[in-house]
């Protein structure tokens, strides 16, 4: 059990103190918490949450159909096995499982609700953390030695929601996904979802059940490619025990993961082809694989779609869905007219238009009075920042399943606070070598990556200032890889 919080007094107000403050309670932030407390039982940890639960990313988006694109045997914690041989798994299974894993560890008792990080202030003085909180109209403040900031990259609070012209003139309704109205009833209706990422190819099959039709108006195709719903492998070893049966699958996963993106990168024709080999039979008679499923792009240049047991592609043949690849002239009283001049009839427009990136969930943050600019600092393995003392984060792949990163970086962090455990260290902090030259944060082309890259850190371009986005390369340098590398500077 963790030992209690301490707390000190300034000015007469009692501030409370943890060891290891983590920020956020989605799928990073429980599996930080549940790391530090398997690693570290004697220290204090506290989780702060600004929305009144926990999930992240899988209590906020409510809109139809909502699942993971990534399996869910390298998607659920490589600690804690994924329960079931399903493989993308819909967005109540992977709340479950990680409000399951929180209250299985006892993290479910250190996360504190409606309690918003706005600053974050760091002084070498005390070789403290001190953090501004808002909590139900109050102000309050909290003191840590280590912070953990789990609030992935997205704004939570805003997408990205282009303005269209005419589109006062609707007179149907206008939805995003990020904010899907409860009592939006689409049943018997003319549905138009704009976008071609993952969000609009799990509304489009979802809305077709009990939709008129749906139309996904795309201005540049997607790579999609058919991916069953449960694992085969995991289907084959059903009878074979847990301990045995998990590691297995995850690897063949893993493997497979880094195979399609290495072949991506290296022989990206090659790889088209495969894709188009899965995809091009599922379509209907008539449709245009080269002018609907065939991008401009190389595959992985952007993030590759994947739909369990082809629904998308069976809601085509259906006809309850169809596909427009086109732009927007104008939204009219009914709908939307496209540049080439297609009337889209609507009587709901889902803007799948994307997101927006926040990083760091916004937290104002200052180093010894310093104002902390995110594009001046340098991102070390990944998980920290040159300049910014005793501070983690956790940003997954954006080429694999998220959990495959944010784990090693609990891992990381464990053995790290371990080793200032072993040497009575207090401070760590990495130091940027000047000679080091400057990379994009992230390597996709995705426009929500593209949006944000002036205002996110740089990475460098040698290790270990660089990422290779390869999880067997990472492990090297991340599970294994030395704690006192040079690069880092204790005191």
């Amino acid at each position: 059990m963790s030992t209690p919080a301490s707390s000190s007094s300034t000015a007469g107000t009692e501030v409370e103190h943890v060891d290891v403050l983590v920020v956020g309670a989605g799928l990073s932030g429980i599996g930080a918490a549940c790391q530090v407390r398997a690693g570290h039982p004697g220290r204090t940890v506290a989780v702060l949450e600004s929305r009144d639960v926990s999930g992240g990313t899988w209590d906020l988006f409510r809109y139809p159909g909502v699942r993971s694109d990534s399996d869910m045997f390298t998607f659920g914690y490589r600690w804690r096995p994924w329960p079931s041989d399903t493989a993308l798994a819909d967005g109540a299974l992977i709340l479950d499982y990680l409000r399951t894993v929180a209250q299985e560890r006892g993290v479910d008792k250190l996360i504190r609700y409606r309690y918003r990080v706005t600053s974050a202030a760091w002084s070498s003085e005390t070789a403290r953390w001190t953090v501004g909180i808002e909590h139900d109209g109050a102000e309050l403040t909290m003191t840590c030695d280590f912070l953990w900031g789990c609030t992935g990259y997205y704004d939570y609070e805003e997408g990205h929601r282009p303005a269209f012209p005419g589109e006062e003139s609707f007179t149907g309704q206008v939805v995003h996904p990020q904010f899907w109205p409860e009592d939006l009833d689409h049943a018997g209706k003319d549905v138009v979802v704009i976008g071609s990422g993952a969000t609009a190819v799990t509304l489009v099959p979802s809305m077709a059940e009990t939709a008129a039709h749906v139309t996904m108006l795309q201005r540049t195709p997607t790579y999609i490619l058919p991916q069953p719903d449960r694992d085969p492998l995991a289907v084959a070893l059903r009878r074979v025990p847990e301990k045995v049966r998990y590691p297995i699958v995850r690897w063949a996963n893993v493997l497979k993961l880094v195979g399609n993106y290495q072949l991506s990168q290296r022989f990206p024709d090659q790889a088209k082809k495969l894709v188009r080999r899965f995809t091009e039979p599922q379509l209907p008679e008539g449709t245009s694989y080269d002018e609907h499923f065939q991008p401009p792009y190389n595959p992985w240049d952007q993030r590759l779609c994947v739909v369990p047991n082809s629904d998308l592609f069976k809601a085509l043949r259906a006809g309850t869905a169809s596909v427009v690849t086109d732009t927007i002239e104008t939204f009219t009283p009914t709908g939307i007219r496209t540049t080439s001049g297609r009337e889209l009839d609507a009587d709901v427009v889902v803007t799948a238009t994307g997101l927006k990136l926040k990083l760091f969930g916004g937290i104002d943050v200052t180093v010894d009075g310093v104002p902390f600019v995110p594009s001046e600092t340098m991102s070390y393995k990944g998980l920290m920042l040159s300049g910014v003392p005793n501070f983690a984060f956790t940003v997954g792949y954006t080429n694999a399943s998220w959990t495959l990163k944010a784990d090693l970086v609990g891992e990381y962090v464990v053995r790290l606070l371990a080793h200032m455990d072993r040497h009575g260290l207090r401070t760590v902090v990495a130091v940027r070598d000047d000679s080091v030259g400057e990379r994009p944060f992230m390597d996709l082309a995705s426009g929500y990556v593209q949006r944000a890259l002036a205002g996110l850190p740089r990475q460098g371009d040698r290790a270990p200032w660089m990422l290779k986005q390869n999880y067997l390369v990472d492990l090297r340098a991340i599970r294994r890889g030395a704690i006192d590398d040079g690069v880092l500077s204790f005191g």
